[in-house]
């Protein structure tokens, strides 16, 4: 039960080609259904995706750094504030997105640029990350001329965190990996999707039979069955995420799920929405509820607070979150603000309840 009174933490990545600073913080109060308290947390260049460790000790970023990119690791205070501990950089362009397993053990990045997949060891003393241990450059390519590579965009842990589940987006694959002892990589399988599609990003049902894709390109959800056993995916439906009239330009962004598998979200910048989805807690598969506005320009993330009473949006070119309620039997959305200013946001995170 929540609170009365309890208040949320929540961050904000960042691209800082305009006025931001780096790495911004917020507070939600559920109560009085208001955004407040945002300031910069951290001096840093484009963290453009951040993850929070299961404990809240620590939040990792990825990072630019001149000619450089890699991850940086910060420390949380009380009240939010961070402070960095340290960055490990490499040449080149840095990734679009870090993890990190629930032990605090191991992180993984998958960059865009190099069509890399990354594995860290982390310090079990402070949390710091540590050089990386694995580096595997997928190679190939697709049909949409932007799948001229490879184009690597999610590297994270699967719910029984046995293997690494990886969305390529230049070559139309998603690939697992076996995470040995020692934090390296080693390729299990991978499941070719619908060429062109570019897949993003995935999230899971949290009974953990099956996962969910975001598709950038062709701008729809896949849904996979997923085997713990063997970590295979196989193909059950796509679905489109946006209305049928609609011909102008959009990608697909991010995907989440509720807590209680029963609602997926995705969103489409272009036509700058969120789609809301019911499951069937059988087959795992969608039917499409509604389109909700994100009163805004290209929504790159969104996130459901840790009531899931209420979900925070970000719209990376008109530079404002947005304040959704949640009605958490009908998964639909009803805006509460939408004037928040922060430059160029990107990712949202929740501290864990």
């Amino acid at each position: 039960m929540m609170a009365e009174n309890e208040k949320y933490i929540g961050f904000i990545g960042t691209y800082t080609k305009g006025e931001s600073k780096g790495i911004y913080s917020f507070t939600l109060n559920p109560a009085e259904k208001t955004l407040t308290d945002i300031k910069a947390a951290a001096a840093l260049e484009n963290p453009t995706y951040l993850n929070i460790s299961k404990d809240n000790r620590c939040l990792y970023s990825v990072a630019k750094q001149g000619e450089n990119g890699g991850v940086a690791a910060f420390s949380i205070q009380p009240g939010g504030e961070l402070q960095e501990m340290n960055r490990v950089m490499d040449a080149g362009s840095p990734p679009c997105y870090v993890s990190i397993d629930s032990s605090n053990k191991f992180a993984f990045s998958a960059n865009y640029h190099k069509g890399t997949v990354e594995s860290y060891s982390v310090s079990q003393e402070d949390g710091s990350i540590q050089a990386a241990v694995s580096v595997i450059k997928h190679e190939g390519r697709g049909p949409d001329p932007r799948q001229e590579k490879a184009h690597t965009h999610y590297a994270d842990v699967t719910p029984d965190e046995k293997y690494v589940v990886v969305c390529e987006l230049g070559i139309d694959a998603v690939i697992t990996y076996k995470a040995g002892e020692d934090g390296r990589l080693e390729k299990v399988s991978l499941l070719p999707v619908k060429a062109g599609s570019g897949p993003r990003h995935i999230t899971f049902h949290p009974n953990g039979k099956f996962a969910y894709v975001m598709t950038e390109f062709s701008s729809e959800v896949i849904v996979l069955s997923y085997n713990e056993e063997n970590g295979h995916f196989t193909e059950q439906q796509y679905i489109s995420t946006l209305p049928e009239d609609f011909t102008e330009n959009n990608q697909g962004s991010a995907i989440h799920i509720s807590s209680d598998g029963r609602y997926v979200y995705a969103g489409n910048r272009g036509h700058n929405s969120i789609a809301v989805f019911s499951v069937d807690q059988g087959t795992g598969e969608l039917t499409f509820v509604e389109h909700t506005s994100t009163e805004g320009d290209w929504p790159r993330d969104f996130s459901l607070d840790p009531t899931e009473k209420f979900m925070v949006a970000s719209n990376q070119e008109s530079n404002n979150l947005v304040l959704f309620a949640r009605d958490e039997f009908s998964g639909r959305l009803s805006l509460v603000q939408s004037d928040i200013k922060v430059p160029n946001p990107v990712c949202v995170k929740f501290l864990h309840s």
